[in-house]
């Protein structure tokens, strides 16, 4: 059970642990727990940044992927940092059989349930979450979107402090740092995964 994991019991009996982790069944659970259009491009994103990393620290791309899809699961429904976020999500992976190195990621990525991030995987989801919210607040006020996005010019929103407020600044760049990836390429990198797939995690205009 991950340290500070609180909240009801599951609502289904304890599933054997899988032994492969589906993209196909991250998807289904993420669209059941998650309606929100804008929620879901963030985990898409978020999910196209660790399949990118994975083969860079020799990771499982469908494991990395799968816990980017999950990380934020249960925020639609339970956004309470205090009792909520991501306590309901750990406990309905961990009921439904997903493999504990996703199930600890998920819970080490919120630095409030005190479980310290160890494994690349961790401080991957780490560096990515907030940076790809950024990338995305970023992407919809250029006529461009991610198109031609560079880090200077990321760096130049980042010290504009009313824009996306909510973005702890010093957050991302300790991301980086505990990944061992120097910020500007850490932010170009994570530009081309989310170029990727642009279509997807960027409104119609």
């Amino acid at each position: 059970m991950i340290r500070g994991s609180v909240g009801p019991e599951p609502s289904a009996r304890v599933m054997p642990m899988q032994a492969n982790v589906s993209r196909q069944q991250a998807w289904d659970l993420l669209t059941e727990w998650v309606s929100s259009d804008s929620l879901r491009r963030h985990v898409l994103a978020v999910e196209a940044a660790m399949r990118a990393y994975a083969p860079r620290f020799d990771g499982d791309v469908e494991l990395w992927g799968a816990t980017g899809l999950l990380h934020d699961l249960d925020y639609e429904r339970y956004p309470s940092l205090e009792d909520g976020h991501p306590r309901y999500a750990i406990r309905e992976l961990e009921a439904r059989g997903y493999p504990p190195e996703l199930v600890r990621a998920v819970a080490s990525h919120a630095d409030f349930m005190g479980v310290p991030r160890e494994t690349p995987m961790e401080k991957t989801l780490y560096a990515v979450d907030e940076l790809s919210g950024f990338l995305l607040a970023c992407a919809y006020v250029r006529p461009e979107g991610l198109v031609g996005m560079t880090p200077k010019s990321v760096k130049k929103k980042l010290k504009q402090p009313s824009f996306a407020a909510a973005v702890d600044r010093e957050e991302l760049r300790h991301g980086a740092e505990d990944l061992g990836v120097d910020f500007d390429e850490h932010v170009a990198f994570v530009i081309d995964a989310l170029g990727a797939i642009r279509t997807e995690v960027l409104p119609a205009r």
